[in-house]
């Protein structure tokens, strides 16, 4: 019988054949925690590379979003497009709507508005789609209305309010 070895996967599962456990049981265990090591750094950083990637990917294919990027939070216009989406709490709740800041020049910050190739300086709202693409930019803070009807517009949002 070929020997398979232990070997961590990157879903944490670890794979060995009969006589890796049979020594892995004499030796009371001992050798696995090595294996599971290496295999939790590996999903730790496939993980984190993923998030520094694409900062979005939490919600794709979960929310839509709307990113409210501006130099500090207390740009009258950022001030202005939160008070719009607390406002339509329950209308953005209903069409699976999060908001997510992007101020000043924090990591998380930088790379959202460098994936979505947004200013550094400047004000922007972007409503992102569940597929993850850019539905709507604006320079200026987007009415409820505005965000309602073109997420009603959507093909996959048309899907939710038929089922």
């Amino acid at each position: 019988m070929a020997r398979m070895g232990m070997i961590a996967g990157l879903d944490g599962s670890i794979s060995a054949s009969p006589s890796d456990l049979r020594s892995v049981a004499r030796s009371g265990g001992r050798t696995v925690a090595p294996v599971w090591t290496v295999g939790l750094a590996m999903v730790a950083i496939g993980s984190a590379a993923a998030v520094k990637a694409d900062p979005l990917s939490e919600h794709r294919w979960r929310s839509r979003v709307l990113v409210i990027s501006a130099p500090s939070a207390d740009d009258p216009r950022a001030r202005a497009q939160r008070a719009i989406a607390a406002a339509a709490g329950k209308a953005m709740a209903e069409r699976d709507l999060v908001s997510v800041d992007a101020y000043g020049d924090a990591p998380s910050a930088v790379a959202l508005r460098k994936k979505l190739g947004l200013p550094e300086g400047a004000f922007r709202s972007v409503l992102i789609g569940k597929d993850g693409g850019a539905k709507l930019v604006a320079t200026d803070p987007i009415t409820a209305a505005q965000l309602a009807s073109t997420i009603d517009a959507m093909p996959m949002r048309r899907d939710e309010m038929r089922r």
